[in-house]
């Protein structure tokens, strides 16, 4: 696991700092500024997030071996890009309530352990567990998803197993630059939460996204990443629900806002922050699906979100050094003489022979969802890069014939 330095912030009757590992800062680097001649040390940290991490029971049945199931091959082609990034960040959206209670896709998911497993080697850090799934197999499925996600030694937040639990946040520091996330969803698809157990699950409420927030600007946290589970699914422009959620959250102090639930992308655009480190933030409404069996146009693939943020150590302050989206696309079908499901950068579109076990309706799909992507995340903003390994590939891409060969 990346080396991270974590806080555990317990606001009782005081505040308990509790340090779980340490990193030590080394990587500094020097930036001259122009405006005054002056040296300003300087320190970043890079960012991955995606949307859904779903495990439909198709998904499932193709992973299944002679000993279980193997997911890996999910991500073995798209994982090089969390590797090259120092924090990732996805919602896991199933539980892992055991092979005893039956392993199931949609309408209630429950996931095999293995899931899991492929998801900590695809270099994941941490893991959101707010949404409207989190509650499919119960107060017992919910609490043995953070118990697994744990034990593989990976962080999450969003669900939780006390009222103590609820009450923290958890702040991270890496090359000096401390930040948390906290996570919220919608609702829980009507699975009740017994009165006394409301700390089970972050909904959605103003206020305890502002008390929150207020913990971590009265503990000094640099970044404050808010994850929301919300708006209308298979819409691509956000709700006026989602605006207005989004609006106070800034007001309270958030940075850097990504949502997941619609399972299509929606626009990502910037803001300025209420007197934060960071002078201009963004959100990101929906990353849509980054893995599932939803097979249709907009749904079947979803932006990796990368982006950089600098601290200035000088003036105590942050700066957005770069945001990127790598946009991808879910194959399934036959690879290699066996059944998959395979997440590929879609910024491959280019190279026909890159990817052989595609048919023709592949690569249209697949240059669709390219297009889509740009499109979308693109519309409310310009300040926006999409990752290719060909300077002319984004022009290419926007003026292709989806129906050329």
């Amino acid at each position: 696991m990346k080396k991270t330095f974590l806080i555990s912030l317990k606001k009782i009757s005081i505040l308990l700092f509790i340090v779980f590992s340490l990193n030590d800062l080394n990587s500094f680097s020097d930036k001259s500024i122009s405006d005054n001649k002056t040296i300003v040390y300087t320190s970043k940290i890079s960012f991955s997030a995606v949307g859904d991490l779903m495990c439909h029971s198709v998904q499932y049945n193709y992973a299944k071996t002679d000993s279980g199931y193997d997911f890996s091959e999910n991500f073995e082609i798209i994982k090089d890009f969390f590797h090259a990034s120092d924090f990732t960040i996805g919602n896991l959206e199933t539980v892992l309530a055991g092979k005893e209670r039956g392993y199931s896709g949609y309408p209630l998911f429950n996931s095999p352990d293995e899931y899991l497993y492929a998801i900590k080697d695809a270099g994941f850090d941490f893991l959101v567990t707010a949404n409207n799934h989190s509650l499919d197999k119960g107060k017992k499925g919910l609490l043995r998803t953070i118990d697994k996600i744990r034990e593989v030694e990976l962080n999450q937040t969003g669900t939780f197993k006390s009222k103590e639990e609820r009450d923290s946040i958890i702040v991270f520091n890496k090359n000096g630059i401390t930040f948390t996330i906290i996570s919220y969803s919608y609702g829980t698809n009507g699975m009740p939460i017994l009165k006394g157990e409301d700390y089970l699950i972050n909904l959605i409420d103003t206020t305890l996204i502002k008390n929150d927030i207020a913990k971590a600007i009265d503990n000094g946290v640099d970044l404050i990443i808010v994850y929301f589970h919300f708006g209308n699914e298979y819409k691509r422009e956000p709700s006026s629900y989602q605006k207005d959620i989004v609006k106070k959250t800034i007001e309270y102090g958030a940075d850097i806002i990504i949502g997941s639930h619609p399972h299509v992308p929606q626009p990502l655009e910037y803001f300025k922050t209420n007197n934060r480190k960071l002078d201009s933030g963004f959100v990101a409404y929906s990353l849509g699906n980054f893995i599932s069996n939803q097979r249709w146009r907009y749904s079947d693939g979803g932006p990796i979100l990368d982006f950089t943020i600098g601290k200035d150590f000088v003036r105590d302050s942050l700066f957005i050094e770069d945001v990127t989206i790598i946009p991808t696309w879910v194959f399934k079908g036959n690879r290699n003489g066996n059944l998959d499901y395979v997440i590929l950068p879609s910024d491959s579109v280019i190279n026909k022979n890159l990817y052989p076990f595609m048919t023709k309706k592949d690569w249209e799909d697949y240059k669709q969802s390219y297009k889509d992507i740009v499109d979308i995340m693109s519309s409310k903003s310009k300040k926006i890069r999409f990752h290719s390994p060909h300077s002319e590939l984004l022009y290419f891409i926007k003026n292709i014939s989806i129906n050329s060969n």
